[in-house]
């Protein structure tokens, strides 16, 4: 069975960090590109950092560069989204996504239309 699951999602303080990370189960990650996406209340989806599976590119929002790193374990078969310097705006759940080499020849790495599995979500809240 196909499954990527989140985890590390919780309530933390401004300027905290976290560390979430997405597991793959039923598939080998190596193949697939990665994206973290969130998605805050009342807001619309929004890509925040991806990983390309060919040559291990990254992007990252604007929002986020210099606070978020994307790194990917193919050994775990996980990848990791570190997030530093939390602020109160970066409340959102969280959710992973796999684009396979194939959705990869018709949309860019970080295109949540192409994204061929996506997990159930974590969530993280940022409030003093």
């Amino acid at each position: 069975q196909v499954q990527l699951v989140e985890s590390g999602g919780g309530l933390v303080q401004p300027g905290d960090s976290l560390r979430l990370s997405c597991a793959a189960s039923g598939f080998t990650l190596d193949y697939y590109s990665i994206g973290w996406f969130r998605q805050a209340p009342g807001k619309k989806r929004e890509g925040v950092s991806c990983i390309s599976s060919s040559d291990g590119s990254t992007y990252y929002a604007d929002s986020v560069k210099g606070r978020f790193t994307i790194s990917r374990d193919n050994a775990k078969n996980t990848v990791y989204l570190q997030m530093n310097s939390l602020k109160p705006e970066d409340t959102a759940l969280y959710y992973c996504a796999a684009m396979s080499r194939r959705s990869r020849g018709y949309y860019p790495y970080c295109d949540s239309s192409g994204m061929d599995y996506w997990g159930e979500g974590t969530l993280v809240t940022v409030s003093s």
